[in-house]
């Protein structure tokens, strides 16, 4: 069988999408204290957030996005699944109230129909394929329906055998809903949206997943995952579940649709049980995928065909039921302070989450060696920065290569100009971050 679904990976052309893969933001509101709409649209444009993910069509959401070119995927609610499912006109008429009524001045890009419908809510599955088809024809009868596209979001639990990717398939139970889901997924040119928790795979693994592999962590070749079929090397869980739903879709003869993760983080805090639920891991993991995604870095099957990716969550959500974990997914808490400062440092501007408007500047990721010296010989010479703290036994000397170094001057620098944008490109080997560059006793001036 493995042979067999080989042969179907080798004939692979999966889709990609008009723009590179994005980072974006889910919005849960199961807060007691939950901002006003205008409040999360200036958190997003200060975040410089350009794509979001609302599990519902809220008005006051959607008038506050409008005009700000941020990219809106809304959501028909569970509660709501039923009913469209079972009637054209009742889908006919969410979609005039909820993106007609809207669209263009907010840009309305995605409807997501249901979450997790066949694990959360089974008794819908029957009427979901109907639920896409009717509110796809709705947009047909509008002429949205190559502007504004419609999936729905799944568990990856639906994948069985994920581990080695090349023998996955999903839950065969779920193949008659499933088969004509990826029909219209495939005749409309819509993604398989994926709901992937690497947090939830390690937890439940019994110590079968290493940490390391799950924050993506670098790993050594002799420690990463290699699927045995393939001899394919995995370095992370998230890659390993992507290239799995690649595969079980080939299983069922689909191998040209794109799949999006609608849903990945990790929790800052946990109760007594969840001992891996931290704020440092947090902080790793979301770092670690936010660079992953917009490197375009793909999956090992997919090199260079990047995964969008909305994060899990935007706000702690303090009235979530359940465990102390499920409150605090947030990348921010209530007032839009930053729950952790994500460690970005060169992966440009989305998400650089550190609200006090601090800056650095710093050098660039994949900047060539030989610029970087030059640019930190100059800063040093011409430019008149003090690198003594560089020297041997100074606070900074450690570590001692050219990145690490040329980031400390680039950023004495920058603060010698007063945080002139221009003063931090040095030839194009330098980026401008809010990413604190400090470590240990080496206090770079910013701080």
């Amino acid at each position: 069988m493995a042979v067999h679904i080989l042969l179907l990976l080798l004939a692979v052309s999966v889709a990609t999408a008009d723009e590179d893969a994005f980072i974006g933001a889910n919005i849960g509101t199961e807060l007691s204290d939950m901002p006003h709409p205008t409040q999360v649209v200036a958190l997003l444009k200060a975040q410089q957030i350009r794509h979001v993910r609302l599990y519902d069509a809220d008005r006051g959401m959607l008038v506050a996005l409008a005009n700000t070119g941020i990219k809106v995927a809304v959501s028909v609610p569970n509660e709501q699944l039923l009913g469209i499912g079972q009637s054209n006109s009742t889908a006919a008429n969410w979609v005039s109230r909820n993106i007609v009524a809207h669209y263009p001045a907010t840009n309305i890009t995605t409807i997501c129909v249901g979450s997790e419908v066949l694990t959360t809510l089974p008794n819908a599955a029957p009427v979901l394929v109907n639920a896409l088809k009717f509110i796809h024809s709705a947009l047909v009868a509008s002429n949205l329906d190559h502007q504004i596209k419609v999936s729905t979001p799944l568990s990856s639990s639906l994948i069985l055998d994920s581990f080695p990717p090349s023998q996955a398939f999903f839950n065969r139970s779920w193949n008659p809903v499933l088969v004509p889901m990826l029909n219209f997924l495939q005749s409309t040119g819509s993604s398989l949206m994926l709901n992937i928790y690497p947090y939830y795979d390690y937890m439940q693994s019994n110590g079968v997943i290493p940490l390391d592999y799950a924050l993506f962590k670098p790993l050594p070749p002799n420690k990463e995952a290699v699927d045995s079929n393939t001899l394919v090397h995995y370095s992370n869980v998230f890659d390993a579940m992507v290239d799995a739903a690649y595969f079980a879709m080939a299983f069922l003869n689909f191998t040209n649709i794109p799949v999006m993760v609608t849903e990945s983080g990790w929790p800052s805090k946990g109760d007594s049980n969840e001992p891996d639920a931290t704020l440092e891991n947090a902080n790793t993991y979301n770092s670690n995928l936010i660079r992953h995604v917009l490197n375009q870095t793909g999956t090992p099957k997919h090199p260079g065909i990047g995964v969008s990716t909305y994060i899990y969550e935007l706000y702690n959500e303090d009235n979530k039921p359940g465990p102390l974990s499920e409150k605090n997914w947030g990348l921010f808490d209530a007032n839009g302070d930053p729950v952790y400062i994500l460690h970005l440092t060169g992966s440009g501007s989305v998400l650089a989450n550190d609200t006090t408007n601090q800056t650095y500047c710093t050098a660039r990721d994949g900047a060539d060696p030989k610029m970087l010296q030059a640019a930190l010989d100059w800063a040093c010479g011409p430019g008149k920065v003090d690198c003594s703290g560089l020297l041997q036994g100074q606070p900074c000397y450690e570590p001692d290569n050219v990145i690490a170094h040329a980031t400390y001057a680039f950023d004495t620098y920058y603060h010698q100009m007063r945080k002139d944008p221009a003063a931090c490109n040095f030839n194009g080997v330098a980026v401008i971050t809010t990413s604190d560059p400090s470590h240990g006793s080496c206090i770079f001036p910013g701080r």
